[in-house]
């Protein structure tokens, strides 16, 4: 049976926040959006189909919990949810909290300019205060 490893590419661009029931959770190293990633735990998923329909609803509930956590922690104007996949085959869920003000609004968050990277210190905080929120 293959084991669970995370795509290099996510692991190059994120940071790690915790592992859930089934998801890793990430952080994209981006401080323009508070921008969460859930990637099930699960070897050679590619599509939410390939998840067995306890692992899909377990997901669903993750992403519902980690959108509801988010917003209540950046009060944000609006969540984005978006598995695409085009870049990073391994399935992954975006969870952005989205403001009428940010570096993309009203277009979406790829393709708006390069990343910029969190400040020393600063991802640190922010990872502790949205764990602090569960």
């Amino acid at each position: 049976m293959e084991q669970f490893s995370l795509d290099p590419a996510l692991q190059a661009d994120t940071l790690p926040v915790a592992d859930l029931g089934l998801c890793r959770l990430l952080l994209m190293n981006d401080n323009r959006f508070p921008w969460l990633i859930l990637v099930p735990q699960r070897a050679g998923t590619v599509e939410i189909h390939d998840l067995s329909p306890l692992d899909q609803t377990m997901l669903t509930f993750e992403m519902v919990t980690v959108s509801e956590h988010l917003k209540a922690l950046t009060g944000c104007h609006k969540v984005n949810v978006a598995a695409l996949g085009n870049q990073v085959r391994q399935l992954h869920m975006h969870v952005i909290a989205r403001d009428t003000g940010d570096a993309a609004w009203p277009n979406p968050v790829w393709g708006s300019g390069p990343a910029v990277p969190y400040e020393p210190g600063a991802a640190d905080a922010f990872i502790a205060k949205f764990k602090a929120s569960f």
